[in-house]
């Protein structure tokens, strides 16, 4: 594993720590969470990480719409990005975002390895007790994704121990219609008693203090975010299925993961008798 590209000046990393942070509270109330009343979170930090293998095209609008996500969040929000064995430009993007967001690199060729270095190095820049660590909300996307501006706000709004959204396919432009409509009907049917039914690690969230104590993503090539959502469930912690917040994400057909959602996709067009 390689440490960062470009670590943030010693600047930066004070103004990560020690920026005074104003905190989200989550009313008590009731939500689709159970019949239990939630009890209210003040979140004092949030940190995003967003993995990424040759992904020079893709990063500039995903790490613009994180830091509008992150300005409209009342408190500190750390952005790190995971460049995975990358041999492209994606080097140069550093330092072009602000202060806040954050580069750093790893010889992986894993998604799973990569999101979980980047909640390592989060706790190694940004220090948070362990006491607190109730109080930090951790977020993951995608660099081929893009978030909308209340991206965090409605994750933390919701009072649960994990986030889980959907996503929204920027550009069907490319896509035989056909792959289209068997997509979108296979999509929007797949529901769990709670909610939909989807696991994408580009719209998930989930707090800091249970996150480690489930250990973390598991360093898998495919299907990280399924496996930390079963461990969440297997411990009946409470996860919300929001359908109404959503992510734009692309329509490629070859993607980083093996199993990820370009392959996904791809599978309807085999259906269709599509390359």
């Amino acid at each position: 594993m390689r440490w960062p590209i470009q670590l943030a000046r010693r600047s930066d990393v004070r103004h990560c720590i020690s920026k005074p942070a104003m905190s989200v509270t989550v009313p008590l109330g009731r939500r689709d969470l159970g019949d239990e009343p939630y009890r209210a979170i003040a979140y004092e930090r949030a940190v995003v990480v967003v993995p990424a293998h040759n992904e020079v095209a893709n990063l500039p609008r995903c790490l613009n719409a994180l830091v509008t996500a992150a300005a409209c969040f009342p408190a500190p929000t750390l952005t790190v990005v995971v460049l995975d064995d990358c041999d492209d430009e994606s080097t140069r993007l550093a330092g072009r975002f602000g202060s806040d967001v954050h580069f750093i690199e790893v010889e992986a060729r894993n998604v799973g390895a990569a999101r979980a270095a980047g909640f390592v190095y989060s706790r190694t820049v940004c220090a948070v007790a362990a006491s607190a660590q109730h109080r930090v909300w951790y977020a993951t996307t995608d660099a081929d994704s893009r978030v909308d501006a209340d991206w965090l706000v409605r994750q933390t709004d919701s009072g649960a121990d994990m986030v889980l959204g959907v996503v929204r396919v920027e550009n069907w432009q490319q896509t035989p219609a056909g792959v289209v409509r068997r997509y979108l009907s296979r999509y929007r049917a797949k529901r769990k008693p709670d909610g939909h039914g989807h696991v994408h690690g580009a719209n998930m969230g989930f707090r800091a203090d249970k996150y480690w104590k489930e250990g973390g993503f598991a360093a898998i090539g495919s299907g990280e975010d399924v496996d930390l959502a079963q461990r969440f469930e297997q411990r009946s912690y409470r996860i919300h299925r929001d359908d109404g917040l959503s992510v734009e994400t692309s329509a490629r057909r070859v993607g980083r993961a093996p199993e990820g959602f370009a392959a996904y996709l791809r599978s309807f067009s085999r259906r269709e008798g599509v390359g």
